[in-house]
């Protein structure tokens, strides 16, 4: 007679993901969406609090469209959020940008939102399940499972304790910075000398609001000791964190709730801003957390059968509210690798070599650009000019800015507009093939099925597949 734990160790997938957040989520989607048999097994049990918030137009416009949730996260009444607001450098006023000044972000879509990430993360879990994602909350895998060098599965334990196994052709690590199987992979996760901040944050209720049309704006203070984020969540919700350098981590030693307070008191706009607030106490937001905000990439990628995405690859501070971008950016590149092996189509070292050569392209443009932002001595002109240089874009004023921190830099079709879409298709076919566009073709994509005019991002690397959940060869290593 077949015991329940031999019957889980029958069971097979052709993809297991580790994590429920916004990457595995994600990831597991666009493989089931594909027709490949996906398990996803998450420790915790939905809805969990988890903290990064704030969301750009790539996502929500990009991402989320893809994975055909984007009407319910329309529907979800999130706070909308039109561009950003800094109060940073050398002007003494905040300064405010607009999504619309990208030409990747403008029309309809120039906006994203603040959200609740215990209910956006459910939202896309949710999604996973109707997509064909078989979902298991409340089991924590152990370890990865081995076959003469190639991972071929895992070992957890269920909701019940009971340890179980159980078989895929691939495994994706999606259990963040906390990860248990990273290493698997080899090498080690390479940690930025720059950026090593901690972050103490808390929610308020009663905070004021900017002026409309930025009411719903983050806003990002710079005082002494880092700097802060306002975050407004609901039309009296905000979560407020402080981003402290590591050599002012005394600062947040001992009561959080005194230390806290402490740091709002020595900015003056944020004090200004919670003057008539009170912070939550009670429920999931009821307490003062601390988060370690070391930046860090992973060595490696990937293994045979194993690869890493979001936060388990790596981590860039949280500035320009990358988080969730970088997540289910990654999430998208590991699962057109995955797509395109399992098919048959390409060799599993070039597919995830691609995956790591175009994540590392994003990470990099946002760390080398958050370094320059990172003085504070300068004016907006200047990081504009800074953005122009690290993205090779030559978008007059804020134009360059406003991709990057909307996360349209990597040039990927899937993360911009409709609108920007729709004009790159004309362009493409009204104008000759020069060097101007050279760095823009990677951005036909499944959104009108001329994904094939894409261009490999490195000499002989792959291209962007007609289906946009793809790898194909390009002509030119095709033709070879």
């Amino acid at each position: 007679m077949t015991s329940p734990g031999d019957a889980a160790s029958a069971e097979s997938f052709d993809v297991i993901v580790v994590g429920g957040g916004p990457a595995g989520s994600s990831a597991a989607t666009f493989v089931a969406m594909q027709g490949h048999r996906a398990l996803l097994l998450e420790k915790e049990s939905f809805p969990r609090h988890q903290i990064g918030e704030s969301l750009l137009p790539s996502t929500v416009h990009g991402i989320c469209a893809l994975l055909g949730v984007d009407q319910e996260l329309h529907a979800a009444g999130f706070v909308k959020k039109r561009g950003g607001t800094f109060r940073w450098g050398s002007n003494t006023e905040p300064w405010s940008f607009d999504f619309a000044l990208s030409e990747k972000f403008a029309g309809p879509t120039s906006f994203a939102y603040q959200v609740e990430r215990m209910k956006f993360d459910q939202l896309l879990l949710d999604n996973a399940r109707r997509k064909g994602v078989v979902v298991r909350e409340r089991c924590a895998v152990r370890d990865v499972l081995e076959d003469d060098g190639r991972v071929c599965g895992v070992s957890f334990r269920d909701e019940n304790g009971t340890a179980r196994e159980v078989r895929s052709r691939f495994v994706v690590d999606a259990s963040g910075n906390q990860s248990r199987l990273y290493g698997r992979v080899g090498g080690r996760r390479r940690y930025s000398d720059f950026f090593r901040n901690i972050a103490l944050y808390g929610y308020f209720e009663g905070g004021k609001r900017p002026a409309a049309p930025n009411s719903g704006n983050i806003t990002c203070v710079a005082f002494d000791a880092g700097w802060f984020w306002y975050i407004p969540l609901s039309d009296t919700l905000t979560s407020v964190g402080a981003v402290v350098r590591k050599e002012c981590a005394d600062r947040i030693r001992g009561d959080r709730d005194e230390a806290l307070a402490a740091l709002i008191a020595d900015c003056p706009l944020v004090g200004d801003y919670l003057s008539g607030a009170k912070r939550v106490t009670s429920g999931p937001y009821g307490e003062v957390r601390v988060r370690k905000d070391y930046s860090y990439l992973s060595d490696n990628f990937w293994s045979p059968g194993l690869t890493l995405v979001g936060d388990a690859v790596g981590f860039i501070d949280p500035l320009f509210s990358s988080g969730v971008h970088m997540a289910t950016f990654s999430a998208l590149l590991a699962a057109r690798s995955l797509n395109s092996v399992l098919r048959g189509d390409l060799a599993e070292e070039e597919c995830f070599a691609e995956y790591a050569t175009r994540y590392r392209r994003e990470y990099q443009t946002f760390h080398d650009f958050l370094v320059s932002f990172y003085d504070v001595t300068r004016d907006e002109q200047q990081y504009f000019d800074d953005a122009r240089r690290v993205t090779h874009d030559s978008s007059p004023g804020a134009g360059a800015f406003v991709s990057l921190v909307g996360g349209g830099a990597s040039g990927d079709t899937a993360l911009t507009s409709e609108t920007y879409r729709d004009q790159r298709k004309k362009d493409l076919s009204r104008q000759s093939r020069d060097i101007h566009w050279e760095g823009h073709r990677i951005q036909m994509q499944a959104a009108f099925g001329e994904a094939d005019d894409d261009v490999p991002v490195v000499e002989g690397g792959l291209t962007v597949a007609q289906d946009g959940m793809h790898w194909a060869k390009s002509q030119e290593s095709a033709a070879v």
